[in-house]
């Protein structure tokens, strides 16, 4: 078994001997509609990965299993070599709460829709798991927090509520939120979908300088074409719950081989 992606297309992929995050052969269901398909995937610690593709292929999917928020039918997933599966468990593929919150503690995961706690301040948005789940004092938790408030500029609002914030606002706060963690792994699920088309750019540049200046494993799902380009390591083109095409984002947005992935780029980037 290989340590890349979409093994059926023949294409050479990224490799690591021990990749931090592997699917192997995962299989998810939903009722009757199997959204992925025995589908492989690996990502070694460090990457930036973007999955482009139409609506409905299972990018969400992917982040959402990683996330432990889907069950998932058949196959195999591991993050830094633990399975999702509870070992020796009483039934294949179901993992009791406490082995997935173990694991849930190294992978973060921003929403499209921001899921701040509406009843809760910025700042205790913010410190509330990590003095639940890492068990920091909350002198901790909140010098913590107000770090990253400083670095998503964002500080100056640490008591308000979210009800008090832009769309803009709220996902930089999701974004702290997330990294409070101190995750291996961020997922970013269309964090710009939900916002209005002048608040898009502060979030991206968030999103941006977490690339450039940590060294995190990072999967995204988004419908910004140049952004993808900018921040990602690779490019994963994804259609009917498998990966089409991939490689580095100068080969997929230039070069494209597949025609399916240049009728779809063709959709979102201008001719020129």
């Amino acid at each position: 078994m290989t340590t890349s992606t979409a093994s059926t297309t023949g294409e050479a992929t990224p490799s690591a001997e021990q990749p931090l995050i592997h699917f192997d052969q995962v299989t998810k269901r939903f009722g009757d509609l199997v959204v992925l398909d025995q589908f492989d995937f690996a990502i070694p610690q460090g990457e930036k990965v973007t999955l482009i593709g139409p609506s409905g292929s299972g990018k969400s999917t992917v982040l959402r299993i990683l996330m432990t928020l889907e069950p998932f039918q058949g196959g195999r997933l591991t993050l830094d070599g633990r399975s999702y599966h509870q070992p020796g468990g009483p039934e294949p593929f179901k993992a009791s709460e406490k082995h997935l919150r173990q694991i849930r503690a190294d992978v973060g995961m921003v929403f499209q829709g921001f899921n701040l706690f509406p009843h809760m301040s910025v700042l205790r948005n913010i410190t509330e798991a990590p003095m639940a789940v890492k068990k920091l004092s909350r002198k901790e938790a909140r010098q913590r927090a107000e770090e990253l408030l400083e670095m998503v500029g964002l500080v100056e609002k640490k008591n308000h509520y979210p009800s008090q914030l832009s769309g803009g606002q709220k996902q930089r706060v999701a974004i702290a939120r997330a990294m409070a963690m101190r995750p291996r792994v961020l997922l970013f699920d269309e964090p710009t979908s939900a916002l209005d088309p002048q608040l898009v750019g502060e979030v991206l540049e968030v999103i941006r300088a977490l690339a450039s200046e940590h060294d995190l494993t990072m999967l995204l799902v988004t419908h910004e074409m140049r952004f993808a380009r900018e921040v990602s390591d690779r490019i994963c083109f994804f259609d009917a719950g498998t990966i089409c095409e991939q490689g580095p984002p100068e080969q997929i947005f230039g070069n494209p081989r597949k025609e399916r992935t240049r009728e779809f780029l063709a959709s979102f980037l201008d001719p020129a």
